[in-house]
């Protein structure tokens, strides 16, 4: 976690708090983070106002005046906006705003990442110029050509950030809910009118998500003061043991390509 419909949720939240604020200084307490020369972050960062903030599949990019910042949440990362308390322990990097407020980046696994890059050229370089189209970006014909020749079980395909962005574990099997597709189906079998599908479930899915704000689950939720609501509308997704929402049989939960996934065993045969 967090998948795009958490991470576009936060972005509009931080958008309405810190856009045009300056970073005026910035505390590092696990630059390993940081993928960017560590000096080279330091001096091109500080000084520098943020004017915007996007986002690409589940990235971020803040938009400097002359930089940008690229994170990764990976799967515990968030932002806090506080103001002088005490530092917690999972609070690794902390940037100081020309209003005194702190941006700090928490991530209890340290998974996440941070580079940052020149702003004329972001787009064409590591991590973002390998990112697949988002589901409501693509070409359902280029979706279909693209998987058609693998042997790998769609599941893992929709998973995959160079073929599809945006997409986790959660919204996956969602949306092969939505299009009555077994996750372990084989891409290579996936007919032209299921790969359709497969868009159209997506782009329906992550719609309602980023409505919804996402989904609160286990151990994530975006901070922010902002709590999804999406996991009230889960069909299979965690949901072992229960009915199909469609057609009552007992939803499963199986291991397919190294991730848990729920089905319906009715529906996705």
């Amino acid at each position: 976690m967090p998948e795009l419909p958490e991470v576009e949720t936060v972005r509009r939240t931080l958008l309405l708090k810190i856009k045009d604020k300056k970073i005026i200084d910035i505390f590092v307490l696990y630059p390993n983070i940081i993928k960017t020369d560590i000096t080279y972050f330091m001096t091109h960062v500080i000084n520098q106002t943020i004017r915007d903030i996007k986002r690409m599949g589940k990235y971020l990019i803040f938009i400097l005046d002359y930089d940008v910042m690229i994170m990764h949440l990976r799967m515990e990362g968030k932002f806090y906006i506080k103001q002088h308390e005490d530092i917690d322990k999972h609070e690794h990097i902390i940037f100081t705003l020309d209003d005194l407020s702190q941006l700090r980046y928490h991530d209890v696994r340290k998974f996440g990442t941070l580079h940052v890059l020149p702003i004329k050229d972001y787009l064409n370089v590591y991590p973002l110029n390998g990112l697949g189209r988002e589901p409501k970006d693509q070409n359902k014909l280029d979706f279909y050509n693209q998987i058609h020749h693998t042997n790998r079980p769609i599941k893992g395909v929709m998973l995959d950030q160079h073929i599809i962005s945006g997409l986790g574990n959660i919204y996956v099997d969602e949306t092969l809910f939505l299009a009555k597709i077994h996750p372990s189906r084989l891409a290579s079998k996936i007919t032209k009118k299921q790969a359709s599908d497969l868009i159209d479930a997506a782009t329906k899915v992550l719609a309602k998500a980023v409505e919804l704000g996402g989904t609160t689950i286990r151990s994530y939720t975006s901070s922010l003061g902002v709590h999804g609501r999406f996991q009230n509308q889960l069909n299979v997704h965690t949901k072992q043991g229960e009915p199909c929402p469609v057609c009552k049989q007992e939803i499963i939960k199986i291991r397919v390509a190294g991730r848990g996934s729920y089905v319906c065993p009715n529906c996705q045969k």
